[in-house]
């Protein structure tokens, strides 16, 4: 009927809305995919499965490899770094074949919100870093290189591991922005926003002088 009056859905509402609507399903399945392969709590599995307890009863009581390390197994913070990345890095790829580059963003981002708001632990996660990595690895890994750089350089000369990903974390979507291209350095942005956010205590800390440093006491 609309076809024999001549009219087309631009004609009822603007391009731009009709061609969000067309997309709005296909980037919610993107971010739950995301969302699920972010939401593995690698570092709560392999702390039960070697037998370390459960690792929200330590330290800051987070999921991630930092916190896991506070156990004094270092190969158990290890794996749990490991799988974060990884994590990150699957939920990309496996969206980026499956509906190419711009789910694959979402994904990106869906993977961090699920490691720092697992729904299986009470939206009590992680602060994201890990898996932020293995996202960038999955979208630009020459700037994943350039993190681990920017990250070591600064740890190296401050010793706080907190402020070295922070920095090297800022560096991040002006590069994307000039290297890749505008939707990864927007990713970027958000994601960057959202790790400054899971670490507000570590600022709050750092801006007071009693931040921990790498290799001080817990």
């Amino acid at each position: 009927m609309i076809g024999s009056l001549g009219l087309w859905a631009g004609d009822l509402v603007p391009f731009e809305l009709y061609l969000a609507l067309l997309i709005l399903p296909f980037a919610i399945v993107a971010f739950l995919v995301g969302y699920l392969f972010g939401s593995i709590p690698f570092g709560l599995l392999v702390t039960r499965l070697a037998g370390a307890g459960d690792i929200r009863a330590t330290g800051s009581g987070n999921i991630g490899a930092t916190n896991v390390l506070r156990t004094g197994r270092k190969g158990l913070a290890a794996a749990t770094l490991i799988g974060d990345m990884l994590k990150g890095a699957a939920a990309v790829l496996v969206m980026d074949q499956l509906d190419g580059t711009d789910a694959a963003l979402v994904a990106g981002l869906g993977a961090v919100i699920g490691h720092v708001f697992p729904v299986w632990l009470r939206f009590r996660g992680g602060k994201g870093v890990a898996t932020y990595v293995g996202v960038l690895i999955a979208v630009a890994w020459p700037l994943a290189a350039v993190y681990a750089v920017i990250w070591a350089a600064v740890a190296g000369l401050t010793r706080y591991s907190s402020l070295a990903g922070l920095v090297a974390g800022a560096c991040m979507p002006p590069l994307l922005l000039y290297i890749v291209d505008g939707k990864s350095a927007l990713l970027f942005l958000v994601l960057t926003v959202l790790i400054f956010i899971t670490h507000r205590a570590n600022i709050a800390r750092l801006l007071a002088g009693n931040e921990r440093k790498i290799g001080g006491a817990y």
